[in-house]
């Protein structure tokens, strides 16, 4: 079994790792009105301003050299500055 700990660990090295919001393959949102750890959960929050993108169809978090960390297929359609959430479970698998 993983201790607890080290899952915390993983995710505050993961929180370091992920530098910027990339929306549709172009489009960069490189501040998050929030970004946090808290025991093995890492929690984001962002802003996505009317008129950056009509509709998100992938969300990608990269890291400083570009590199993505995570890549998510998804249908977002922005008619307004839209906040979008993700959260991040570090756990152990069986």
């Amino acid at each position: 079994m993983i201790s607890e700990e080290f899952l915390s660990e993983v995710a505050i090295f993961t929180d370091m790792k992920i530098n910027k919001v990339v929306l549709n393959g172009t489009y960069q949102i490189p501040n998050f009105d929030l970004k946090k750890v808290a025991a093995n959960e890492l929690s984001m929050r962002y802003t996505v301003q009317i008129g950056s993108v009509e509709t998100i169809q992938q969300i990608e978090l990269k890291d400083e050299l570009d590199n993505v960390i995570s890549s998510n297929q998804v249908y977002v359609p922005i008619s307004s500055d839209t906040i979008l959430s993700q959260t991040i479970f570090v756990k152990e698998a069986y």
